[in-house]
């Protein structure tokens, strides 16, 4: 196994880590990354492979589990719960309770709010330069899943801080400040949530957070901490992918002159799995080994860690001709931006909804949208979104 040295908090890298992708997908199928100490898989083939080996799992090996800080344990007590963290039986069990309250049928319901939201927002645009991000990008989603969930709209603000502290936690630049944060944070929506939960207790209604309270007490056995840490884990991943979905989506719509007819009914459906193929929103998803498993020619052992770069096999010129082309008229083809196997993400429907629904109107409404300055990526990796983006229409 070949080793790469690359900082993730290098500003050239942050900007664009594509070309770093390549040269590590080049020394081989399995690469030691010397910053996160660890060997990762840049193709599509290993990544699709180990995503879908349930001999991986998130679920952190008894003998890999390091003492909890004491001044993190607010956020870590919601992660205990979370079925992102976890592995079967009880990933299972948290994941079919979402699954039946989180339903296709009430997802697509959302379509009509979705789109009178958008238009909403595009009317409130200001006449000259703005942040699409803050004003489009981040309303959408947490509006969005705030009323599915059924928690007051009004609350948006503190829960896309609530949710933005806390996804730091797994920053590259993650620094005991912080850490600081993301605890009071964690403490607060956590607080939040537990009494907006008994509150539905008291007074149901037909939301996301009712219909999980009825699986609880129908004899699923969700407790009222897991129910919490799911309606957090909804808003955090909800929120954060949606965001850089659009936003990123947005910036490569304009960079290409704009999205010529590719957001017409019949090229929509290929020009958004393109824009998440081209550039996702999450670009590393990590993974444990329970057993001695071969992935082409490399041995893991139990409790080795392995990072899945995801945006890294979205660009393998060995899955995509001219894979580094944007061209929404490629043959469709499964990529891993939402990741694939038992940890597929949740929200994908939704997310997708959110960017088939927005974009369209968008660029209806404002045939015209530039933009003013060169958009800038955040120093969050592994998460790849724009500090903002600046346009006019």
């Amino acid at each position: 196994m070949q080793q790469i040295s690359q900082s993730p908090v290098d500003p050239e890298f942050v900007q664009n880590p594509y070309p770093f992708y390549d040269r590590a997908r080049a020394l081989g199928p399995v690469v030691y990354w010397d910053e996160y100490q660890m060997p990762c898989v840049f193709g599509q083939a290993a990544a699709n492979a180990i995503l879908r080996d349930r001999r991986f799992g998130r679920e952190v090996p008894e003998s890999k589990r390091q003492p909890i800080a004491p001044h993190t344990a607010p956020f870590y007590a919601i992660e205990a719960h979370s079925m992102l963290e976890l592995e079967p039986p009880t990933h299972t069990r948290l994941r079919s309770l979402v699954l039946r309250a989180f339903t296709s049928r009430r997802i697509n319901e959302l379509r009509p709010e979705i789109e009178a939201l958008t238009y909403q927002l595009i009317d409130d645009f200001p006449a000259g330069p703005f942040d699409l991000i803050e004003a489009f990008a981040q309303v959408i989603p947490v509006v969005i899943i705030s009323r599915l969930l059924g928690v007051p709209e009004e609350m948006k603000d503190d829960l896309l801080r609530w949710s933005h502290d806390m996804v730091a936690m797994y920053q590259a630049n993650r620094t005991r400040e912080l850490e600081d944060i993301a605890a009071r944070s964690s403490a607060a929506f956590s607080d939040f949530m537990r009494s907006y939960v008994e509150e539905r207790r008291a007074k149901p209604a037909d939301d996301l957070i009712t219909h999980l309270i009825g699986a609880e007490e129908a004899g699923e056995k969700l407790s009222t901490d897991e129910l919490i840490t799911t309606c957090i884990l909804l808003l955090n991943a909800g929120h954060e992918a949606t965001v850089h979905g659009i936003g990123n989506g947005v910036k490569t719509l304009l960079e290409q002159g704009g999205p010529r007819d590719w957001l017409g009914e019949a090229k929509l459906t290929g020009t958004i799995e393109e824009l998440l193929r081209f550039d996702p929103p999450l670009h590393m998803f990590t993974r444990w080994a329970y057993e001695e498993i071969d992935v082409m020619g490399h041995v893991f052992q139990p409790g080795d860690q392995v990072g899945v770069m995801l945006a890294a096999a979205g660009r393998d010129p060995g899955a995509w001709e001219d894979a580094h082309i944007f061209n929404p008229e490629r043959p469709l083809k499964p990529h891993l931006a939402f990741g694939v196997g038992l940890h597929f993400c949740v929200g994908a429907p939704l997310a997708r909804l959110e960017l088939a629904a927005s974009l369209p109107i968008l660029f209806q409404r404002l045939p015209g949208l530039r933009l003013t300055e060169p958009p800038q990526f955040a120093d969050r990796y592994h998460f790849h979104g724009l500090t903002r983006l600046m346009v006019e229409g």
